[in-house]
């Protein structure tokens, strides 16, 4: 019977460390801005769609950081953005992008309420 040839040794795979990346640095001027918004009754898909459509192009924005849209698990007509610009200025200049202004001219037909926030990371 023929011997076998001993395999020769593989690369070591490193495995992915269990701590989690340290956050990038936001810069100086950055915000946070969280809007919850409440449908109007029986308009809760045509509000998701919208709000839906607003996520790609806004995600593609010089300037916005992080734009997230999340769904309550409660209340199935409540939805929540959580967005993070690099500047206020950089929050204004989106609400001059076609998106918005399209969003802006069809929310009131949509939305029972709305509320929103700026916040500023301090720690």
């Amino acid at each position: 019977m023929a011997k076998r040839k001993p395999k020769k040794s593989r690369a070591v795979i490193k495995r992915k460390s269990s701590r989690p990346k340290k956050p990038a640095k936001l810069p100086k001027d950055a915000v946070a801005l969280v809007i919850v918004m409440h449908a109007k009754p029986g308009q809760e898909l045509l509000l998701q769609a919208e709000l839906t459509a607003l996520v790609r192009p806004t995600r593609n924005e010089e300037g916005c950081l992080l734009y997230d849209l999340h769904r309550s698990t409660d209340v199935p007509g409540d939805f929540l953005f959580y967005e993070i610009w690099s500047s206020r200025e950089a929050h204004a200049a989106h609400k001059q992008t076609p998106h918005f202004l399209r969003w802006n001219a069809r929310k009131d037909t949509l939305l029972a309420s709305r509320e929103s926030t700026f916040w500023k990371k301090f720690a």
